[in-house]
């Protein structure tokens, strides 16, 4: 689908789709709020309860940098959402842009946190160094190290 698919002159009601966020299924909101807010580092901007509405608590995160933001959903064993938990089912990974990969990974594995299983760490041919760990629920996060120096300001790519 070509960029200008959106055009106001092609759809002049419907203004231009954005990415707002992911939204992950949790086992257990406290401890996957704490992961993330702890160790990544991302802040809590909403907290609310949808159970009226057959869903469960969530808690609404944000990269201070990036502007990303990070959905932990907590269906409830009465919500219409609730399954059995497959670590990853639809979801391939979240990834998170690091300096100093290495310290990082200490900082996770003195933390507890485990590698992703048969997750290699890796130097991509673009000079991207790789590695995947596990968040509480076995989602996996890569964690990636970029070969230039990171701006002021996201960059428009990885």
């Amino acid at each position: 689908m070509s960029s200008d698919y959106y055009s106001p002159g092609r759809c002049p009601n419907v203004l231009k789709p954005f990415l707002s966020y992911t939204g992950i299924r949790v086992t257990d909101l406290d401890r996957s709020l704490r992961f993330y807010r702890d160790l990544f580092g991302l802040e809590e901007v909403r907290r609310g309860d949808n159970t009226r509405e057959g869903k469960g608590p969530y808690v609404l995160l944000r990269d201070s940098f990036s502007g990303q933001k990070l959905e932990l959903n907590d269906y409830t064993p009465n919500s219409r959402f609730a399954s059995p938990h497959d670590p990853g089912e639809a979801l391939d990974h979240i990834a998170f842009r690091i300096e100093g990969l290495d310290a990082f990974l200490d900082k996770l594995h003195r933390a507890e946190v485990s590698d992703a299983p048969g997750s290699p760490n890796h130097t991509l041919t673009s000079g991207h160094r790789v590695a995947y760990v596990s968040d509480p629920d076995g989602n996996w996060i890569e964690i990636y190290e970029h070969p230039e120096e990171r701006t002021e300001t996201p960059p428009s790519g990885y």
